[in-house]
């Protein structure tokens, strides 16, 4: 219970479903591990959700327990956030938390406490066909958030409830309301909880003080068909994602995007929208939430948490004497803007998910290895 409406509405519904509920809160990080105050954090994790999610709970006459996760989500949350930047990619700390954190160590204090089920507050929905339980979308497509949930153990799915699943948001705040529950206009927040202002940068320099010292400007270059030119300098390569388009300077006669970051030689390539387009890249950590295919497969892949999912082949390349696990080789059918590596590749059969894993390399059309760099 994070101290927002949902998690309470779902834990209200469980309750007056007959279910014996406990209600959980994870404490997640403190001034040591974000460098800022607790008490000034928006979102879970604060003081003040801490102590909306007790008051739920006394509501609803039902036990509350705060626990200690804050060793865990540094090492499998932050740091891999920190990580990520340093090297070039684009981080997806929600995902991670998802599946190291609430169906990892999470679930399992649940079950010292004698809980059969994990339930949260997402929208997204368990159905059980046959003798298999399937992860599906959520009934409303504008609250959905199944893509960020596809780490989920296999295994873990039939221990697994979303009350929300059926219902809109609206519905849920009317519940709250209802019920008088002291959350029920809690706003919803969309920062990332351990940066609730939205400064990466300088949440990344307070972390990695060394690397940022030593970091210098580097260049920054304009894609031009199969060259590269350099245009001007940027700030330092761990401040740049895929498909940015502020803080590239002016003079352009039309918007400028980031293309790829490479972080060996510190440059950024920039070029216009038309360019963000790709077709290929391959895909580690993968989790399969069906039996793991035999051979290639079809599906629809989503590569941002609010864009659509696009028709595509998914492959599996053994892994060779690299050292790196297999990996999966997606190829849509058309192009899709701005992939990202680091963000989540998600597959889904209609509404079901079948799966998922991390975008580690964009098979560019123009491979940076195959342009020339030129001055101007």
């Amino acid at each position: 219970m994070s101290g927002g409406v949902d998690s309470s509405v779902a834990a209200a519904l469980l309750a007056r479903d007959g279910y014996e509920v406990v209600g959980l809160t994870m404490k997640l990080f403190d001034r040591t591990t974000t460098g800022s105050p607790v008490e000034s954090q928006r979102g879970c994790c604060s003081i003040d959700a801490l102590n909306r999610a007790a008051a739920v709970c006394r509501s609803l006459n039902i036990p509350h327990y705060s626990i200690d996760l804050i060793v865990e989500f540094n090492q499998y949350v932050i740091q891999d956030f920190i990580n990520d930047y340093i090297e070039g990619r684009t981080p997806n700390p929600c995902v991670r938390c998802n599946a190291y954190l609430k169906w990892g160590s999470l679930f399992e204090k649940a079950k010292l406490l004698g809980c059969d089920f994990l339930a949260t507050g997402h929208y997204a929905r368990v159905v059980e066909s046959g003798h298999e339980f399937q992860l599906r979308r959520a009934s409303d497509p504008d609250k959905d958030q199944a893509y960020a949930l596809w780490g989920i153990p296999l295994g873990k799915l039939s221990n697994t409830l979303f009350p929300l699943g059926s219902l809109k948001k609206t519905e849920v705040r009317k519940i709250a309301s209802e019920l008088g529950l002291k959350t029920a206009q809690t706003r919803e927040s969309q920062e990332i909880c351990f940066v609730p202002d939205g400064h990466y940068s300088e949440f990344l320099e307070r972390h990695r003080p060394e690397f940022f010292e030593s970091l210098n400007t580097g260049e920054l270059l304009e894609q031009e068909t199969n060259q590269l030119k350099k245009v001007g300098r940027h700030s330092g390569y761990p401040f740049y994602t895929v498909g940015q388009r502020k803080g590239l300077g002016g003079g352009f006669s039309e918007p400028r995007y980031v293309l790829r970051v490479h972080p060996e030689s510190n440059q950024v390539v920039i070029g216009r929208k038309e360019e963000l387009l790709e077709r290929r890249f391959l895909v580690d950590q993968v989790n399969w939430l069906i039996p793991v295919p035999g051979g290639s497969i079809r599906a629809e892949v989503q590569v941002r948490y609010r864009s659509r999912a696009f028709p595509a082949s998914i492959s599996r390349i053994k892994a060779g004497d690299d050292g790196l696990e297999d990996r999966l080789l997606v190829e849509f059918d058309q192009p899709v803007e701005a992939i990202a590596p680091g963000q989540s590749a998600v597959f889904f059969q209609g509404d079901r998910l079948i799966g998922g894993g991390r975008i580690c390399e964009v098979l560019h059309r123009n491979s940076r290895k195959e342009a020339r760099v030129v001055e101007v």
